[in-house]
């Protein structure tokens, strides 16, 4: 007997379409929005745009540890929903199969995906996470290299401020320049000059501003008038800001640190009790988000079969609605463990228990209840109030037409 029939195969090529078509979906609204958010965060720092494209890639596993569940539950739900309005799904139950044969595949589907989320949140998305950290931090820092404002003025350093008016060829070429620079001997030098541009030098840590038709200002406190020097090309060497070495990782947030470090730390008795609270709500967290594949199944039929007669899609709005309800709570559930008031376990398996008993008694009802539909009451609710909104707006129409 083989293990997957020709109906199973069926299943599979149904679940695969929307399944994918949700996991890119998902990702690249999401990465959307943040990319308008990070534009807006490198330009205000100052710094190279192509950063941004390294910052969106280190979030994409953050957001595909909610991306896979959510893609697995729309995905068996609309093949289901499929079978359903196209009354295949009465066939093959008056043939014999069961809802639990029929969950042959999604349970495959939900099997080989949790090992995935398992990958993401436990290992991938603690280095993204930190990658993306320290990028914020080299963008805050100078390190990547700050552009120069034009009209504005730019702080290099703590001593050395500059203006420049105009910018053309890329910021190579430069005019319109101010230059105030203070030494560590109390002299100050102010620069004025027509046109200017930086070049490298051996040493990393300053650059040379090559300046042309200018005047400079040198003052000291040994000296009774300024001293003022007229020049067609002046060097002018600048200091760039020494910038410290960013943190290691899991020195910020217990989310730098993957699954096996999570229970080391929160086990290790030489750790702080804050951090093992942290460690431990941390871990906990992230296996709840892994368990629930493996409810997205039955969640995902109880919903998907509509009543007779009916084709309303409310069933695919509120299981979104619940996965997304349920995520929420999980992370309040998270930060209120890590400050210590509850036991990490209580916090964030009882809310998983509630949940898995309501998804078990919504499948119950449809697999072993003759004419079950667990979500009847809200389809004939949410019917009776499309039909009220539907006449409120006719007789709105027509009391315009009338006027």
């Amino acid at each position: 007997m083989q293990f997957l029939t020709r109906i199973d195969r069926y299943i599979a090529r149904l679940m695969a379409t929307p399944l994918a078509s949700t996991l890119i979906l998902a990702a690249m609204l999401l990465l959307l929005d943040k990319m308008r958010r990070l534009f807006d965060f490198v330009i205000r720092e100052g710094g190279p745009v192509g950063v941004v494209w390294k910052m969106l890639a280190n979030t994409i596993p953050e957001y595909m540890s909610l991306g896979v569940p959510i893609g697995l539950m729309l995905g068996t739900l609309m093949a289901f929903r499929r079978l359903a309005l196209s009354s295949e799904l009465d066939v093959l139950r008056a043939l014999g199969w069961s809802y639990g044969r029929l969950l042959r595949v999604p349970y495959m589907y939900a099997a080989g995906l949790a090992l995935v989320n398992l990958a993401i949140v436990g290992f991938v998305q603690p280095y993204s996470h930190y990658a993306y950290e320290g990028l914020r931090y080299e963008l805050r820092s100078g390190a990547l290299g700050a552009s120069i404002k034009v009209g504005e003025f730019t702080k290099l350093g703590k001593k050395d401020t500059l203006r420049i008016e105009k910018s053309a060829n890329g910021g190579r070429d430069l005019s319109g320049i101010f230059v105030h620079a203070e030494g560590d001997d109390g002299k100050t030098y102010a620069v004025t000059a027509e046109t200017g541009s930086f070049f490298a030098t051996d040493d990393p840590d300053t650059i040379i501003f090559r300046l042309h038709n200018g005047v400079l200002v040198n003052n000291a406190p040994n000296f009774k008038t300024p001293r003022v020097l007229s020049f067609t090309s002046h060097d002018l060497p600048i200091a760039l800001p020494k910038v410290e070495d960013f943190r290691r990782r899991g020195g910020g947030s217990n989310e730098e640190l993957t699954v096996p470090e999570l229970v080391r730390l929160g086990h290790a008795t030489n750790t702080p009790l804050k951090e093992r609270l942290q460690s431990r709500a941390e871990f906990h967290f992230r296996m709840v988000e892994v368990a629930i594949m493996f409810l997205m199944p039955l969640l995902s039929v109880a919903l998907a079969v509509p009543p007779k007669r009916s084709s309303s899609a409310l069933g695919v709005f509120l299981s979104i609605v619940m996965i997304v309800t349920y995520h929420k709570v999980n992370e309040y559930a998270s930060a209120v463990a890590a400050l210590g008031k509850i036991n990490p376990i209580i916090a964030l398996w009882v809310p998983f228990a509630i949940f898995s008993a309501l998804i078990w008694w919504m499948y119950h009802t449809l697999a072993h209840k003759p004419g079950g539909q667990p979500i009847g009451a809200l389809e004939r609710g949410f019917e009776k109030l499309a039909t009220t909104v539907g006449r409120w707006f006719r007789r709105a129409r027509r009391r315009g037409a009338r006027a």
